[in-house]
């Protein structure tokens, strides 16, 4: 069984999108929802822990509030094939491969995502689980008997960001591995990187200095032995460069 781990803040949006897709599932789940509406969780990872730890399914599922499970066998398929893992310590619908020199080419993922709905830039579609440095934050999955011995943070991802980025770097640290799943979602929101993101990518690139030259993340490839403002203000100027040729492909596609 899969417990499912949603804290949520638009009580709305929950109903319309994972609830309603949660409803229509073929096999029984146990379903933790957290009300954050009143701000009374800090950060994702209190947040989610706090859910995490109430679990009593073979794997633990964190999803955001506003994630549709696009098929009535989801959660059913998703641990037909986790059971086929070894060594799995995390896994997700969306990742970041350590192969390929550019953050399109490292992506690994076959969901959909925004309005109008598309697929998800990050889209070298993977038909098998696949080995990926990190996962995407809208859903992740965790053995609880894994989830028993590491929990999210509190102290490094003491906001809402990167929380599965530097859960996937630490299980590594123990011998495990993170695997992106070729499982369809449809996730509403098409994400945003803030100020905190930064103060957190910060924490890790010293946490996890020693073991990862670069993490790599949906937002990009960071190194962590440079200073940050540096890779910030080129990730800025790359990203205003190749705007006009996404914004033509978009037109295309």
């Amino acid at each position: 069984m899969i417990s499912v781990v949603c804290v949520y803040n638009n009580e709305r949006l929950l109903e319309d999108y994972l609830v309603k897709s949660l409803n229509r599932q073929t096999v029984e789940f146990e379903f933790i929802s957290l009300d954050n509406t009143s701000g009374s969780f800090g950060s994702a990872s209190e947040a989610l822990n706090h859910g995490g730890k109430k679990a009593k399914g073979k794997y633990i599922m964190f999803v955001h509030q506003d994630v549709d499970l696009s098929s009535n066998s989801w959660l059913e398929d998703a641990e037909k094939s986790l059971d086929t893992i070894n060594n799995l310590g995390i896994a997700g619908v969306a990742g970041m491969s350590e192969t390929g020199n550019t953050n399109e080419k490292r992506g690994r993922n076959i969901i959909k995502h925004g309005n109008p709905v598309r697929i998800w830039q990050w889209g070298n579609q993977i038909q098998k689980p696949e080995q990926v440095q990190t996962l995407d934050e809208c859903l992740v999955i965790i053995p609880k008997k894994v989830f028993d011995v590491i929990q999210f943070d509190e102290i490094a991802c003491n906001n809402w960001d990167l929380y599965a980025v530097d859960y996937c770097l630490s299980i590594k640290k123990l011998g495990l591995e993170a695997y992106a799943l070729p499982m369809h979602i449809y996730h509403k929101s098409t994400g945003k990187i803030t100020k905190n993101y930064y103060l957190t990518l910060e924490k890790l690139k010293k946490k996890h200095r020693e073991k990862f030259k670069h993490i790599y993340t949906t937002f990009g490839d960071w190194n962590t032995s440079h200073p940050l403002i540096f890779q910030r203000l080129w990730h800025l100027m790359k990203a205003r460069l190749t705007y006009p040729f996404r914004k033509l492909q978009n037109r295309v596609d």
